[in-house]
């Protein structure tokens, strides 16, 4: 029988190891501290009212602001970074619509949280007596401020952690823990002067850096409104191809030119598609849309909302067509 680790440092060591063994591609833990700051500029977000229509961020402010209102008695807070990059691209027809990148393969919710509870049990076993929870976007928990507390990396000018190892595309795990580790510390910012990610956002919803207006973002509209809700102009007019989310901001990141493919087989793109016809996202029944995207991210925005993201591409692109018609016949 395994007899538990009493040494903090070896400890630490033994769980951060476990982590990586589990697939997961950075690991940090950071001691369970109010995030005084963090929910500062949070309330200062949602006073601006650059939420949009996500009310659910209104709640719970508590538990954002100190995880022991979720599990009293936290002392770590275990951070793991997942890297979900595939070295695949977007075609450019026109009669297809881009889908983000984290929603080419499996959803996230279903591979990450079994590899969460298995560092769980691996810290239970190290320390008997300790109690855990886990999260994978699933609770009031500023994920992103936690990732930089554990240094794994630091919050981009788009608002994204960024990791010097693996740029910016990865999902975030979170295990709230009364177990004592050592703790790392946060990294520096290392965007610098770039600005690359505001002047590419397609609808200009970085309005400053860090941050980001969800009244004016493609992934908002596109993903979090309901099927009936129709896409303002500045919207859907610079749509940019994207069919499901947005990867503008990350695709010009410079710290993602050299990232490194995912180990995990789930992420790889279904089917190899990247982009959806528009005239077969048009035409799909219910079933075709329920058995296509069964534990896809992409059954987050129903039928009828892929059919409505579907059908303002094209009214775009015949709106394109049209511009580039008359300004062909307005030069003779």
């Amino acid at each position: 029988m395994n007899t538990p680790v009493q040494s903090l440092h070896e400890r630490t060591l033994v769980i951060k190891d476990y982590a990586l063994s589990c697939g997961f591609s950075l690991v940090g833990i950071a001691k369970a501290e109010p995030l005084a700051q963090e929910t500062e500029h949070f309330a200062e977000w949602l006073r601006q009212g650059f939420h949009a229509g996500m009310g659910y961020m209104e709640r719970n402010q508590e538990k954002r602001y100190d995880v022991c209102a979720i599990l009293p008695e936290t002392r770590s807070v275990v951070v793991v970074a997942q890297n979900y990059y595939t070295p695949h691209q977007h075609c450019t027809d026109t009669n297809k619509g881009k889908i983000s990148r984290y929603a080419w393969g499996d959803d996230y919710h279903d591979v990450i949280p079994e590899k969460l509870e298995r560092i769980a049990d691996e810290i239970k076993r190290l320390d008997p007596n300790a109690a855990t929870k886990i999260y994978t976007d699933t609770g009031a928990i500023l994920e992103k401020q936690w990732a930089v507390r554990a240094g794994i990396g630091w919050q981009g000018k788009h608002s994204n952690v960024i990791s010097r190892d693996i740029g910016s595309w990865f999902f975030i795990g979170i295990i709230l823990t009364t177990a004592e580790f050592c703790y790392d510390s946060p990294m520096q910012d290392f965007c610098g002067s770039c600005t690359a990610c505001l002047q590419a956002c397609p609808t200009q919803a970085i309005v400053s850096p860090y941050v980001v207006d969800a009244r004016k973002c493609i992934p908002y509209w596109t993903i979090e409104t309901k099927p009936d809700v129709e896409f303002p102009p500045e919207v859907a007019e610079n749509l940019d191809g994207w069919l499901f989310g947005c990867d503008t901001c990350q695709d010009v990141c410079p710290w993602n030119r050299f990232q490194k493919p995912s180990t995990e087989d789930r992420f790889q793109p279904r089917f190899e598609e990247t982009t959806l016809n528009l005239n077969v996202v048009q035409q799909m029944t219910q079933e075709e849309f329920s058995t296509r995207f069964r534990k896809s991210p992409v059954k987050r925005s129903k039928r009828a909302g892929l059919k409505r993201n579907a059908l303002a591409l094209q009214l775009a692109h015949q709106r394109q067509k049209k511009a580039d018609s008359d300004d062909e016949h307005s030069s003779f």
